[in-house]
């Protein structure tokens, strides 16, 4: 099968033949209809490239099942289902049963594929961390990025009021017209002041940094009392920034950390399962649909990534794997 790898040196993409993987205990075997990009498995800062190692790419995709490991009871052969993946940008991948999710009939391949990783990381954020809940203010940096969009999505289900921020004017000015509550046109700083008049002086509950270091003084500062600031990106680069260690004392904030590098699959397999029971519904009856800002054909893996680097895209990025 064809699978496209990226290089541990450079973080270049070679187009591979490689042999169809079987399925272990727990795993499902999936031929790929589609797989999502995430700017985070290409920035070297993540750690998710080992230096002179090449890997299989693509951490999320949908297609159907054609075969199953021992042990699993959920799934079977023809189930149309999507999920994490380890090789997602290939023509055949393997799931682990906890990470798999049936596919709502309401969804293409395509919004299927864009609705696994960025939707869970912007769950995660906002249920199991943030405790967001109706009339709640939720601040979302880099919002036009795949987990600013999910991240908007899920807060607004909730019946939480968000405020975005975006380097671009037209991109708020769309956003604002997909429920949107506010738009505050900054690149990296410079919108806290704006967050808190906003909130009354309040500031937010939960602030969602997708930015890095630049944007992480300003996030913290809107916060309200008991507030909270996640960390789910450095697009800018930054790893490192000044902590108001006061702010933090006084108004008892919390800062964490959202990522699945070091994370069980026990843990990952919960977030799911939320996922599955809180937003999966909304899917499924068509309340609400992943954002998708662009569509590739496989052999464009190259220009579908310099397409998400360019910062021009509303939402997710997405291979066609197979018709």
């Amino acid at each position: 099968m064809k699978s496209w790898w990226i290089d541990g040196g450079g973080g270049g993409l070679s187009l591979r033949e490689v042999e169809v993987p079987a399925p272990a205990a727990g795993e499902v075997l999936v031929r790929v209809r589609a797989a999502g990009l995430n700017r985070g498995e290409f920035i070297r800062g993540h750690g998710l490239i080992a230096p002179g190692k090449a890997k299989p790419a693509g951490l999320e995709g949908a297609g159907e099942v054609v075969a199953v490991g021992p042990g699993v009871t959920r799934f079977a052969v023809g189930d149309r289902v999507m999920g994490r993946t380890a090789a997602g940008f290939a023509e055949y991948s393997l799931i682990a049963e906890g990470e798999t999710m049936a596919m709502p009939d309401t969804l293409s391949w395509e919004e299927a594929a864009g609705a696994c990783l960025a939707q869970w990381v912007a769950y995660d954020m906002l249920v199991p961390e943030g405790e967001v809940g109706a009339g709640d203010w939720v601040l979302v940096t880099g919002i036009s990025s795949g987990v600013g969009v999910a991240a908007m999505q899920i807060a607004l289900a909730r019946g939480a009021r968000v405020i975005g921020t975006s380097g671009s004017a037209p991109k708020l000015e769309r956003l604002k017209a997909m429920g949107l509550t506010h738009g505050i046109p900054a690149r990296g700083a410079g919108f806290a002041e704006e967050a808190l008049r906003i909130t009354d002086g309040k500031g937010v509950k939960l602030a969602i940094n997708n930015v890095g270091g630049t944007a992480f003084p300003d996030a913290l500062a809107a916060l309200a009392y008991r507030g909270r600031l996640g960390i789910v990106g450095y697009v800018d680069n930054t790893l490192s920034a000044k902590i108001d260690l006061e702010a933090v004392h006084a108004r008892r904030l919390r800062v964490f950390g959202v990522s699945n590098k070091l994370r069980p699959l026990a843990e990952r397999a919960e977030t799911v399962a939320g996922f599955a029971r809180d937003v999966w519904p909304l899917y499924a009856r068509g309340a609400m649909k992943p954002v998708i800002d662009r569509v590739f054909d496989f052999e464009r893996l190259p220009e579908a990534r310099e397409a998400m680097e360019s910062n021009t895209q509303i939402g997710k990025i997405i291979l066609r794997v197979a018709a």
